[in-house]
């Protein structure tokens, strides 16, 4: 029930000159990790909670969420103007941002990115205050058939991602889903391609493969193609146009819409998280694109909304188990849970009914994050775009420095740099022999969600496949995602055949 006295307390609370200062404090934060590859939203918060508990009143949580809405959208910048995305949240955003940059359309891209990321948010938010207890609820019905199906579902979508060489594509899943199976076995702790190394009983840090694949890949292009005096994209840093046209609004409006409802209820799944929720979005607007507009992959402003509203989402969604249920959606969410219950806020059930003051003071929080989001990533756009201005010969090294700094910083681990060159080499090959690198990623995002639950589903079951069909959540999902493959292949057979008839 709406209570307008918790309301005004949260109001009067989040309002002041101290704490609205400490949200855009850390949004720029926020946006600054988010733009350097390899320092995720998590290390920002990481780095910043120590710094939060010495804030008076709610100043810290209001601070962190600044700096988690921050540090997700800061990851499409790198990916729209030097193909680096900063989070991985933001990989997917690459695969057209990246090639508007490229055409010229640097600002364009920037500016759908910045208005995709702030309707994402607010919308979540808006969520977080409606459908809390609903989604909550709905997250709560989620065992283990349920997390195989949807990781099934995600694993669906190469066939839309890879739809120009779809072979390539599905042996680079194959790439993903082989070397998620590296390390000990949660069942029966059977140690699996290890080569006897104890580096490798944890399986391979996603992170660092994510910063190979996508930054280190892309120095070495740099460096392969590289030319005295030359820059990366010289035509991105001029910025025609960054605020969005009417024109634009109209078409990526239902796009925007319908990626931040995926986003929001992705978030409100305990265990997913961003990189799901951004490929899923971008995989359901391409599978809707029309014949008369370009295609994804080359350059689509829906190919670059869709995504951002999607990851933004979670920002609002990731906070709904946790705040109802106490149980955090993503490793961002997990440091809040830590962060609010050291400051005597503890999530739950009750926290609904006995502190609600509390509950409005984050929901509010987290709008006015977003909106200093929007502020700061219109007002800095233009200097932004000065990163791919730069010299290659001075902004290759820092590509790489920045791979290696992340890379290290994440586990504090130098072997963890050894795999990210190695990974990084097999990332130019792939791209120098076209093989598509979203797959791979997928593949090693949801091969451990995939054969965790497999085995847990058929020891509830013994043994049998039948339990996938027999629960309604699971059976959904899994017969999307036997539509999910299936329907880019006969859209292929059925393009062609008309095709044939309009030559003949």
């Amino acid at each position: 029930m709406f209570d307008i006295s918790a309301l005004g307390i949260a109001l009067s609370s989040v309002f002041t000159v101290e704490n609205i200062l400490l949200i855009l404090i850390g949004t720029l934060f926020g946006i600054l990790c988010g733009a350097m590859p390899g320092l995720s939203s998590v290390m920002a918060m990481t780095i910043m909670v120590p710094f939060t508990f010495s804030m008076s009143g709610y100043g810290g949580i209001l601070c962190l969420l600044g700096i988690f809405c921050g540090s997700i959208y800061g990851g499409s910048i790198t990916a729209i103007l030097i193909n680096t995305p900063g989070t991985s949240n933001s990989a997917a955003t690459c695969l057209d941002g990246y090639p508007l940059s490229q055409k010229g359309e640097a600002g364009r891209a920037l500016g759908i990115s910045t208005m995709a990321s702030t309707f994402g948010g607010v919308f979540s938010a808006l969520a977080l205050f409606i459908t809390a207890p609903i989604l909550a609820k709905f997250a709560l019905n989620f065992g283990a058939p349920e997390y195989f199906a949807l990781a099934i579902f995600g694993i669906s979508i190469v066939t839309s991602i890879s739809s120009e060489n779809m072979v390539k594509g599905i042996i680079s899943m194959m790439m993903g889903l082989a070397i998620s199976t590296i390390g000990m076995d949660v069942l029966t702790a059977e140690n699996r391609f290890t080569g006897g190394t104890t580096y490798l009983l944890g399986g391979l840090p996603y992170i660092v493969i994510l910063i190979a694949m996508y930054a280190f890949s892309q120095g070495l292009i740099n460096v392969l193609d590289y030319k005295k005096g030359g820059v990366l994209n010289r035509d991105s840093a001029k910025l025609t146009r960054v605020i969005p046209t009417l024109d634009d609004v109209k078409k990526t409006a239902p796009v925007i819409l319908i990626s931040s409802v995926i986003g929001t209820v992705i978030g409100a799944i305990p265990g997913t998280g961003g990189d799901i929720a951004c490929w899923t979005a971008y995989s359901q607007m391409k599978r809707l694109r029309k014949e008369d507009e370009p295609e994804f992959g080359k350059g689509n402003i829906k190919g670059v909304a869709a995504p951002e509203a999607a990851n933004n989402a979670i920002s609002g969604g990731a906070l709904i188990p946790l705040l109802t249920l106490g149980i955090p959606g993503d490793a961002g969410s997990a440091i809040m849970l830590g962060s609010l219950m050291m400051l005597g806020i503890t999530p739950g059930p009750l926290l609904f009914s006995n502190e609600t003051d509390k509950v409005y003071l984050i929901i509010l929080g987290l709008m006015v994050a977003n909106i200093c989001m929007c502020l700061l990533g219109y007002c800095g756009m233009r200097g932004f775009a000065k990163i791919s201005s730069m010299p290659l010969q001075i902004l290759t090294p820092m590509v790489f420095m920045f791979c290696a700094v992340g890379t290290f910083a994440y586990n504090h681990n130098v072997t963890d740099i050894f795999v990210m060159v190695a990974f990084g080499f097999l990332g130019f090959f792939m791209v120098k022999f076209e093989f598509p690198i979203p797959p791979i990623i997928l593949g090693i995002i949801l091969g451990d969600m995939i054969e965790k639950n497999l085995q847990r589903s058929l020891v509830l079951s013994k043994g049998s496949f039948g339990i996938f069909f027999t629960r309604p959540i699971s059976c959904v999902l899994m017969v999307i995602a036997i539509f999910s493959i299936c329907s880019p292949i006969i859209l292929a057979i059925v393009r062609s055949m008309k095709r044939q008839e309009k030559e003949a």
